[in-house]
C-alpha cells in the first residue's frame, strides 16, 4: 500500500518492509498513556501472510475486527492473500473525545474502549477491543448506558422480531436457547440499561468487526471473558458514532478516518466539516502547523489508520509501520475456510435484505 503523503520523500531511511527484520507484535489489547494529552494509543504494523492465511484469521490473532483489515487493505483478496502478501494491520487508535471512564464503544469504527479506575499517582491505561454491532435495520443505538446486569452461561430468549426474521430467511430459532455452543451469546454478557441490549461474547467468532448482530455488541469469546471480569454492574457505557477523529501524541496531530455507516443520520459532508474544525482546534491549541491537503487525502481514503498531519513531513506509513512476526496458527478445530466464508454470505445476504426493509426491534433481548 503506498504512503498516505503526496510527497515521495522518505521519514527514515529505511530499507523496504520486506526487508526489515520480523519483531514480536505489540499487546493487542492493553496500552499505558503516558500523558494526560495522549490521545493516541498503537502502532501501525506489517505482517506478511503465509499461503493458507486469511483475513479472518490475521484479525483474531492481532486483535483486530474483520472489516478493519479489508479498510486498511483495499488491494488484498481477504480469502485468498496469497503466500507472503504484505498485510497491514491497523492496530494505532485515536481515542474517542470523550471523558476517560468506563466502557464506550465507537460504531464506525467497530471498537471498544474500556478505561480501568487507575491508582493515585499511577499512568491511567487504556484495553481495545473489535466489536460486531447492529447490522442495517436493527442499528446498535447511540448514547449514554450502564451495566445493570452480568451473567455467564446465559440463556438467549429470542425476540418475537428475531425469530420472525430468521424464519423469512429459512433458519427458524426456537423461543428460548440453552447455554452451550450453539447459543450466539457465548458465554458471558454485560447487560446494559437500554432495553434488550447486550455486550456479549459470540459462537461465531468470524463475524466480529461486522455489522452482522441484531443490535447488540459482539466481541471475541476471549476479550469478553477478561471484560467480564473488570467491568463491574454500574459501570458507564457510552455508545458512540464517530467515523471520523482526531488525536495527538508526542507533538503530533493524527487523523483517523472510516468509512460512515450506511445508515448515518448525518451526511458525510456535515461530518467531515466537523471533523475539520476539530482538527484546526487542536493544532491551534497545540500551536502546531498542519497540512490540510493529507487531511483530505486520508478523508477520503477512508483506511481506518492514523494519519500524521504534520505539516512538510510525508507519513511514510510503511515506514513507520513495525514488521512482526506471523504468529497465526491453524486449528484443525475451526470451521474451514469454505464454511467460514458461505457463513460470511449469509451474513452478507442477511444484511443487503435488512438495508431494503426495516425491521421493528423488540423491547426484550436482542443479540
Amino acid at each position: 500500500m503506498a504512503p498516505l503523503s503526496k510527497s515521495d520523500a522518505p521519514v527514515a531511511k529505511l530499507p523496504p518492509p520486506e526487508a526489515r527484520s520480523r519483531l514480536a507484535p505489540i499487546n493487542r489489547n492493553n496500552f499505558v498513556l503516558e500523558s494526560s494529552g495522549q490521545t493516541v494509543i498503537g502502532e501501525p504494523q506489517i505482517v506478511f501472510t503465509r499461503e493458507e492465511n486469511t483475513f479472518s484469521d490475521l484479525a483474531r490473532e492481532y486483535g483486530l475486527g474483520y472489516d478493519e483489515l479489508v479498510e486498511a487493505n483495499p488491494d488484498v483478496d481477504p480469502w485468498l492473500p496469497g503466500d507472503g502478501t504484505r498485510v497491514i494491520l491497523p492496530t494505532q487508535y485515536v481515542l474517542p473525545d470523550l471523558p476517560r471512564e468506563g466502557v464506550v464503544l465507537n460504531l464506525a469504527s467497530k471498537r471498544l474502549f474500556y478505561f480501568p479506575p487507575a491508582d493515585e499517582g499511577q499512568p491511567q491505561t487504556v484495553m481495545t477491543y473489535p466489536i460486531g454491532i447492529g447490522r442495517v435495520g436493527w442499528q446498535t443505538p447511540i448514547g449514554s448506558s450502564a451495566v445493570v446486569y452480568k451473567a455467564q452461561d446465559p440463556h438467549w430468549y429470542v425476540p418475537a422480531s428475531v425469530r420472525k426474521d430468521r424464519k423469512e430467511l429459512g433458519d427458524p430459532l426456537p423461543t428460548v436457547v440453552p447455554p452451550g455452543p450453539d447459543n450466539p451469546l457465548g458465554r458471558h454478557v454485560l447487560k446494559l440499561d437500554i432495553p434488550g441490549y447486550l455486550i456479549h461474547g459470540t459462537n461465531q467468532p468470524y463475524g466480529v468487526g461486522m455489522r452482522v448482530s441484531y443490535g447488540c455488541i459482539r466481541l471475541y469469546p476471549e476479550d469478553i471473558a477478561l471484560l467480564y471480569d473488570l467491568v463491574g454492574v454500574g459501570a458507564s457505557v457510552t455508545i458512540i458514532n464517530e467515523p471520523f477523529l482526531s488525536g495527538w501524541k508526542n507533538g503530533q496531530v493524527y487523523f483517523e478516518s472510516h468509512a460512515p455507516l450506511e445508515d448515518d443520520d448525518i451526511s458525510v459532508e456535515q461530518r467531515l466539516v466537523n471533523a475539520f474544525e476539530k482538527i484546526e482546534i487542536l493544532a491551534s491549541e497545540k500551536e502546531t502547523d498542519i497540512d490540510l491537503d493529507r487531511m483530505r487525502m486520508a478523508a477520503n481514503a477512508m483506511l481506518g489508520i492514523p494519519v500524521i498531519l504534520a505539516d512538510g513531513a510525508p507519513d511514510a506509513l510503511l515506514a513507520r509501520a513495525r514488521v512482526v512476526e506471523n504468529t497465526v496458527k491453524q486449528d484443525s478445530d475451526l470451521l474451514a475456510m469454505a464454511e467460514v466464508r458461505g457463513l460470511f454470505d449469509i451474513s452478507l445476504k442477511e444484511t443487503e435484505k435488512n438495508s431494503e426493509e426495516s425491521a421493528a426491534g423488540d423491547s426484550v433481548t436482542n443479540e
